[in-house]
């Protein structure tokens, strides 16, 4: 039975998020559309399920759905469907893996735009990281709102000069990471 690769998955995940932020209907529609050919082409489905305040990118083999329904007591092997959180936290247990993730954005930032643009990219990866147990690459427009409101004031410490250019700093994690900033 084929499996879905790890890039088609990651991409799945980048193109619904991108979905989820976009403000015209008609570019949300775009990105869905995009999603769902790639995922097609590996006879795959997507489909967002939202529950308790969280959101879950389900993606599972196209096999599975009879009527438009999803019978999970026919389903034999639920392995090879993907669940990939949109939102609220990840998993703690992959804190390392993220933590290097996030380090690596933060060097690039720091080799391409300096120490006080990486001094702040390094407040977020560990906003991110420790709340969130997630890339910060991967943030929400919310919570990117929810560390400079909350979080960037009362612990991080910034100098007035990391102050008047954390949004721009921000910015440059994610061009670092090449990814689409969200809105905040």
């Amino acid at each position: 039975m084929p499996e879905l690769p790890e890039d088609v998955a990651e991409e799945a995940e980048r193109l619904t998020r991108l979905a989820r932020e976009a403000v015209d209907e008609q570019e949300a529609a775009a990105y869905r559309r995009d999603r769902d050919r790639r995922l097609a082409e590996h006879d795959f489905r997507a489909r967002v399920r939202e529950d308790d305040a969280r959101a879950v990118l389900v993606l599972h083999p196209d096999e599975w759905v009879e009527d438009g329904t999803i019978r999970p007591g026919e389903v034999d092997d639920t392995d090879r469907a993907a669940e990939i959180p949109l939102d609220g936290p990840g998993d703690p247990d992959d804190w390392e893996s993220v933590e290097a993730h996030n380090a690596e954005l933060v060097e690039r930032v720091r080799e391409d735009h300096g120490e006080v643009h990486a001094a702040n990219v390094r407040a977020f990866a560990d906003f991110m990281g420790n709340h969130y147990a997630r890339p910060l690459d991967s943030a929400t427009g919310d919570e990117v709102r929810e560390f400079l409101r909350d979080y960037y004031p009362r612990n991080a410490w910034p100098s007035d000069e990391q102050r008047e250019v954390v949004e721009r700093s921000l910015r440059y994690a994610f061009d670092a990471a090449e990814k689409r900033v969200p809105g905040f």
